[in-house]
């Protein structure tokens, strides 16, 4: 078995049994991306790495397949009445920025320390995103179940939209009214982490819903507006770039854009509390598998030392 190398970053060679798992790790993203709006980055970018896939290319690829997928996701939860067209599209303007930046920094991180301290990076960011991030939603889950009828609007929330700092804009169908400066930052952030290890929706859905105010149904269906925008924009950057792998991207997406209907359907099935449930679980499922991973990478890069039978 061979495999294809372009500026120094292998592609993997496929096999019929590479090529199953990847249409299924495609529905599993597109199944989890439609029901919470994260775009199951979490679950595609590891499943991919799982494989020999260098990490940039990892990303590279699955951002390509993800714009798409959050098109005809967004769509179809629009349809139902959960997206906030107008905020998704201010959320993007700065997502976009973010992006950029992020695949700049991934860029350093490959040429300074190669494909292993690639794969270290990532390894290590999705751990810590995803045990702070994962664990916050899934206490917070937890409370909202076991007292229903408290105000579903965060305290820091609240305290944003009553500072008048202008612009301020209302958004109609999320029913806030915040200043547009709050929407930056979590923005930024979220097209950051979407460039440099996939999992934007992992702060994105978060920051609309504690930061700017946003219900769990409003802003996971809005992160698909904000993933296809800047899914977009950050593909074309990669691809210049020679790290998207479109036989990985293809084979995922045919499996992602079934997945991805299914889960929006699920939607309008379910408490509110339960999309938090969901995402915060599998963040720290996969926060172990990862973590699982860095011994390896940093064995590569000569920083710890495994027995051959470790």
């Amino acid at each position: 078995m061979t495999d294809l190398t372009l500026e120094g970053v292998k592609f993997i060679d496929l096999s019929w049994m590479n090529v199953s798992f990847l249409f299924v790790v495609g529905f599993i993203g597109g199944l989890v991306s439609g029901f919470i709006g994260s775009g199951g980055a979490f679950v595609l970018t590891p499943g991919m790495m799982s494989l020999g896939v260098p990490a940039a290319v990892a990303v590279a690829s699955n951002m390509c397949q993800k714009f798409p997928k959050a098109m005809v996701g967004a769509y179809k939860r629009w349809k139902y009445g959960q997206v906030d067209l107008k905020l998704g599209l201010v959320m993007a303007v700065s997502a976009t920025v973010g992006v950029q930046a992020g695949i700049k920094l991934q860029e350093m991180v490959l040429s300074r320390w190669g494909e292993a301290g690639s794969n270290l990076y990532v390894s290590v960011s999705f751990v810590l995103v995803l045990i702070v991030v994962g664990g916050y939603v899934f206490w917070d889950a937890w409370k909202t179940s076991k007292s229903p009828d408290q105000d579903s609007t965060s305290s820091l929330a609240i305290r944003l939209q009553a500072i008048n700092l202008p612009p301020m804009i209302h958004f109609k169908t999320a029913n806030i009214r915040i200043s547009l400066w709050f929407t930056v930052p979590v923005g930024f952030a979220t097209g950051l982490l979407a460039a440099t290890i996939a999992v934007g929706g992992f702060i994105g859905v978060p920051g609309m819903i504690y930061v700017i105010g946003a219900t769990g149904l409003i802003a996971s269906a809005t992160e698909l507006v904000i993933a296809f925008l800047m899914g977009l924009g950050g593909s074309i950057k990669w691809a210049i770039h020679g790290m998207v792998d479109i036989r990985l991207t293809l084979i995922i997406l045919a499996g992602s854009l079934l997945g991805v209907q299914l889960g929006a359907i699920g939607t309008t099935y379910v408490k509110e509390h339960m999309i938090k449930v969901v995402m915060g679980s599998i963040m720290l499922i996969v926060a172990v598998s990862r973590a699982l991973a860095i011994p390896k990478y940093l064995s590569q890069l000569s920083l710890l030392y495994l027995s051959p039978n470790s």
